[in-house]
């Protein structure tokens, strides 16, 4: 008998071979009942690397909705590493900040064309150096505008920290020129370092481009809260949606597959229904990758289980 996750895996590993996706949901898209479903990804880190890899990665899980690292998009536009950024040595860095500074932009454009063809939207573009403390106002222009090629509304950084808000404040408004200038919000991203009223701090009051990304399973690992509480009361703030499902503290703060940690995913899901919430909620696949498996499947099973969650 065939369980439950063998089935989801092996329409996984169709879609991985290039044959037609589960469920239909490579050509419907990844949209259920209004609400996106999309992949950071930083996923996909366990995969090989190499010039649209990523690409076919995404539509192999079955989405057409993603948050783009930026070392993934700059690498389909001709950037010299083929590294992981945590994998770089400062030498490979310098290389890439070079070619930053001399890469035509019609490179993004191409890579554009490249992601429209295959139905692939890249909503947020992830420079997480974006208001470094070295950062010129040249090498922050130079997101904003590959972000506007790219189409994303917005671009994400990690929160900077709650709290000491007031040294970053110098930053802030340097970069919040550009995101008015080019209408394109900066969400912030938690780890483990927010609460319920972190931003009832001066963060978003900055800049009304000022928005958040909430990473839900970060925010139970982190908090005993309920976190539906935090997106009821930020919904108007929230760009779009880490999901994940992480234990409590109590319960060790593990990262489990989707539908056996503490995260509330179907309580969520559930509330954005309800209350016609419709920012994206992408996949960040940070649990253990069962043997025989990889990160194009447990992504894809990821997918399934959110779109179960929404459809019924």
């Amino acid at each position: 008998m065939v369980n439950r996750r063998t089935f989801l895996l092996q329409g996984a590993a169709l879609a991985a071979s290039g044959c037609a996706c589960p469920f239909g949901s490579c050509s419907a898209g990844s949209i259920y009942k209004g609400i996106p479903i999309g992949v950071i990804t930083y996923s996909y880190r366990t995969m090989p690397v190499g010039i649209y890899k990523t690409l076919g990665y995404v539509k192999a899980s079955g989405l057409t909705e993603m948050e783009l690292m930026s070392n993934d998009l700059e690498l389909d536009a001709g950037a010299p590493v083929n590294k992981l950024p945590w994998k770089m040595t400062k030498e490979e860095k310098a290389q890439v900040e070079a070619w930053r500074k001399t890469v035509d932009l019609k490179n993004f454009e191409a890579v554009r064309e490249k992601y429209d063809a295959a139905g692939v939207k890249a909503h947020i573009v992830k420079f997480g150096s974006i208001g470094g403390a070295n950062q010129t106002d040249d090498d922050i222009e130079y997101c904003f505008k590959v972000a506007k090629i790219m189409g994303a509304g917005a671009i994400t950084r990690e929160v900077p920290d709650p709290k000491n808000f007031a040294a970053w404040e110098p930053m802030a408004r340097r970069i919040a020129k550009f995101a008015e200038k080019y209408d394109i919000a900066v969400a912030f991203h938690n780890h483990l370092q927010i609460n319920a009223t972190t931003y009832d701090g001066p963060l978003l009051d900055w800049s009304p481009k000022f928005m958040i990304n909430f990473d839900i399973g970060h925010y139970v690992a982190a908090n005993d809260d309920d976190p539906l509480a935090f997106v009821k009361k930020y919904h108007d703030r929230i760009y779009s949606m880490h999901v994940k499902d992480r234990t409590s503290t109590a319960h060790g703060r593990k990262n489990l597959a989707f539908g056996t940690g503490d995260t509330p995913l179907t309580g969520l899901f559930d509330l954005m229904k309800k209350e016609g919430y419709r920012f994206p909620c992408d996949i960040e696949l940070e649990y253990e990758i069962p043997a025989g498996s990889n990160a194009v499947r447990e992504v894809d099973v990821s997918r399934i289980y959110c779109k179960k969650a929404i459809v019924g």
